[in-house]
């Protein structure tokens, strides 16, 4: 199939489905004329790749991992394989540490609102 065929199974615009395959997570098959042509394990890789975005994961680490996740049943699930534990974990601390200055932000915030308000 061809990209616009993906993007159209897939539901991601072809400019996206572009910068996966920049980032190294998609490997289209080039016809002689350019043409990028996929197949049905894309649609599957765009729906993994989606799933593992959507958990707070950089391309980088997608770029890692993507072969360590499979479906089932439409589901991406994950499977074993050596470093992904540590990925995972490493990916978790780094959220909760940017979760964690946005709660600073949010107080120093509030505080400055509060102010403001009782000025009032």
């Amino acid at each position: 199939m061809r990209i616009g065929d993906l993007a159209r199974e897939s539901g991601v615009s072809r400019r996206l489905l572009r910068y996966y395959e920049e980032q190294g997570l998609l490997r289209p098959r080039r016809l002689p004329n350019g043409y990028r042509e996929y197949g049905d394990a894309d649609v599957a890789a765009v729906r993994h790749i989606r799933a593992l975005l959507a958990a707070g994961l950089p391309t980088a680490v997608i770029a890692r991992l993507l072969h360590c996740v499979r479906d089932d049943g439409g589901r991406t699930v994950p499977v074993a394989c050596p470093g992904m534990v540590g990925h995972l974990r490493g990916e978790r601390r780094r959220i909760a540490e940017t979760i964690e200055r946005l709660q600073t932000s949010q107080s120093a915030l509030d505080s400055l609102l509060a102010t403001v308000l009782a000025q009032r």
